[in-house]
């Protein structure tokens, strides 16, 4: 069974959505979408009766952006990545540019996904500008919030979404910062009967036309899938218990929880911040120096035994069986640490203790 509901962001605009089985099939029905309303013959026709297509998406974007253009057959290579800042975020000017020079090849921009907290650094893209500029050449545009788009619950914090409203289709995960129990995965879209017309079949043995009751309950012709697990009843259960309030309490707590970590570390002996500022969600991303490595002077010997020390700690993590905190590289940094922050239990005393383990299980190293 897949549910549609009316979803209100701002006064006066409303959009549609459905649940799917996770952020991902959510990014991949937005590129559906998008590519159907500016060419509903690929319906029929399939890919042979429409131009090269392109999309673009942060180079920090959730690789979903990707494997949906697989999975639709217009290729990862019509996914054209944008150059984001130090910070994470996505540079408009570099979209632009990356959208005329496609244009200009003969290819068609059919699609543009923002990023609301960004898989690594946790980073919101600047969606206004990016929505001036998907006006501008009349591109779909498509935020994939499955991270942060939990942050509209809160409103000390949603600032960090702001044109979020402009957007055609936006994905929304409630299992992760709202903790509600896998999966729940929301897509909202902007056009009312344009995920229908897309994806029904007009199957007469399922969905009759001359049934008792209101037709608009039948959703299932509205997306890829027949049965399903009925999704928004876990959403819709937690929200009756904790109420918008209650989720805008979890929230605030998880992002001042990060902000506590990040004030610990930034300026500590033996750490250093993947990149400055403030955590913009609740990731935070550092290095932990082991005091072997803490006064090297070759730069590359140094980013060499840096780059071994965050999976070590977290096996030794895991073997102890005390705590466990995310690692990878990203572009050319050395693997750091990924706190990410999304337990509603987690408490000041969980993050003092996760400072202490990281330096006991590298002061060795």
């Amino acid at each position: 069974m897949v549910c549609v509901f009316t979803f209100y962001i701002t006064p006066n605009v409303f959009i549609i959505w459905c649940f799917h089985s996770g952020g991902a099939i959510s990014n991949m029905y937005a590129m559906l979408l998008a590519r159907f309303k500016m060419f509903p013959e690929v319906k029929e026709k399939g890919m042979s009766s429409v131009p090269r297509l392109v999309a673009f998406t942060s180079e920090h974007s959730h690789f979903s952006i990707k494997k949906g253009a697989a999975a639709l057959g217009i290729g990862t290579e019509s996914v054209i990545c944008i150059k984001a800042d130090q910070s994470g975020k996505l540079i408009p000017a570099d979209l632009e540019r990356r959208i005329l020079e496609a244009k200009q090849k003969g290819f068609v921009p059919f699609f543009v996904s923002a990023t609301a907290g960004t898989t690594v650094y946790g980073a919101f893209d600047p969606l206004i500008a990016i929505s001036d500029i998907c006006k501008k050449y009349n591109i779909w545009m498509h935020v994939d919030g499955a991270w942060g788009g939990s942050l509209l619950m809160s409103r000390r914090h949603r600032w960090k979404l702001d044109g979020v409203e402009r957007a055609n289709s936006v994905t929304w995960n409630p299992h992760k910062m709202m903790s509600v129990p896998l999966q729940c995965s929301a897509l909202l879209v902007r056009e009312e009967g344009l995920m229908q017309n897309c994806n029904q079949m007009h199957a007469c043995y399922l969905f009759q036309q001359d049934k008792h009751y209101d037709l608009s309950y039948d959703t299932g012709d509205k997306a890829l899938q027949c049965g399903r697990h009925v999704d928004i009843f876990k959403l819709w259960l937690m929200w009756r218990a904790k109420g918008t309030i209650g989720f805008e309490a979890q929230i605030d707590k998880c992002l001042e929880l990060s902000e506590y970590l990040y004030n610990k570390i930034k300026d500590r002996e033996g750490y250093e911040m993947v990149f400055d500022g403030k955590p913009q969600h609740t990731n935070v991303c550092f290095w932990y120096l082991p005091p072997g490595i803490r006064y090297m002077e070759d730069k590359e010997e140094r980013k060499k035994h840096l780059h071994k020390v965050a999976p070590v700690i977290k096996a030794r993590m895991m073997e102890y069986g005390t705590t466990m905190v995310s690692y990878q590289p990203q572009g050319d940094k050395v693997n750091f640490f990924r706190m990410v922050i999304s337990n509603p239990a987690a408490t000041f005393e969980d993050i003092d203790f996760l400072i202490e383990e990281i330096e006991r299980l590298g002061q060795d190293l």
